[in-house]
């Protein structure tokens, strides 16, 4: 499952479901809980599962449901599950026991879950317990607004909006717990999508620190995302000759490239490289 660009899309807009298709993203998420009303979550959901039961799946197509202990939750797997989406967000999700919690729900679907594990102050402290579910895992991410509601602060970004230093340690926390599981870091959105300048930036300072990937709230992010994300031509050159160097020298620990020297998270670095293309 390829996972660079996860686009939300409400689940009460049918309209923007099919196009979202389109965006280019390699995964759409459609969305049972903030962007739908509760009044309108019924109707959602038959929305959500017709969707599904039509959508080309060339395109990897997941839902995120309401959170456990909500009284929606059910009602949703109810809906969805019949037609088979390829992944649930689980919004809210306080550790490894919340997908455990969420996996026994679905009984003998084995479908894969990507929690969204920073949302109350209780998650940032099971963000090193992602491990022991790490097989029904497609992936883990984090947000940026729940969390300091949650705890009363006033928000979550210095001016210019870079992230204060508590939401640079969730963040952190997030990247090295996916890892930790053996997981993609899926990076959190970028909420002004106006501001392609920023968006741009922001994607390859989350590449650059070990994410894989990003969601998006918006169509015209993607194309930004993707690129980001993508290694360019001089990097998998070099990728490929860190690979070839050690092939020709099985037995070293260290070797000169290019006039550095070389070691083995070098080779490990090229290999997990050339494993995304």
């Amino acid at each position: 499952m390829r996972l660079r660009s996860l686009l939300f899309v409400p689940g009460d807009r049918p309209d923007r479901m099919e196009k979202a298709l389109k965006s280019g993203a390699d995964a759409v998420i459609v969305d049972l809980e903030d962007s739908v009303l509760p009044e309108r979550k019924p109707w959602a959901r038959k929305d959500v599962a017709q969707f599904l039961s039509s959508a080309s799946r060339e395109v990897t197509v997941m839902v995120r449901v309401n959170p456990l202990g909500s009284s929606d939750l059910a009602a949703d797997l109810e809906a969805i599950l019949p037609a088979k989406p390829e992944a649930l967000v689980l919004p809210k999700s306080e550790s490894g026991t919340s997908v455990a919690e969420l996996a026994a729900m679905l009984g003998l679907a084995h479908i894969p879950i990507l929690p969204i594990a920073t949302e109350t102050p209780k998650a940032v402290f099971g963000l090193g317990t992602y491990g022991a579910v790490a097989s029904r895992l497609c992936g883990l991410t984090w947000g940026a607004e729940d969390l300091p509601a949650a705890i009363g602060a006033t928000t979550a970004r210095r001016p210019g909006g870079s992230y204060t230093p508590p939401y640079e340690l969730v963040r952190s926390l997030t990247l090295f717990g996916a890892h930790a599981a053996g997981v993609p870091a899926i990076e959190t959105v970028y909420t002004d999508f106006i501001d392609t300048q920023g968006l741009r930036a922001y994607a390859a300072r989350a590449r650059r620190d070990g994410f894989s990937g990003m969601m998006a709230i918006h169509p015209t992010q993607i194309a930004v995302i993707n690129a980001a994300f993508a290694p360019t031509e001089a990097e998998i050159a070099h990728a490929r000759a860190v690979i070839a160097a050690f092939a020709e020298n099985p037995g070293a620990g260290a070797i000169k490239l290019n006039d550095k020297m070389i070691d083995r998270p070098h080779l490990l670095a090229a290999q997990r490289l050339l494993a995304r293309l």
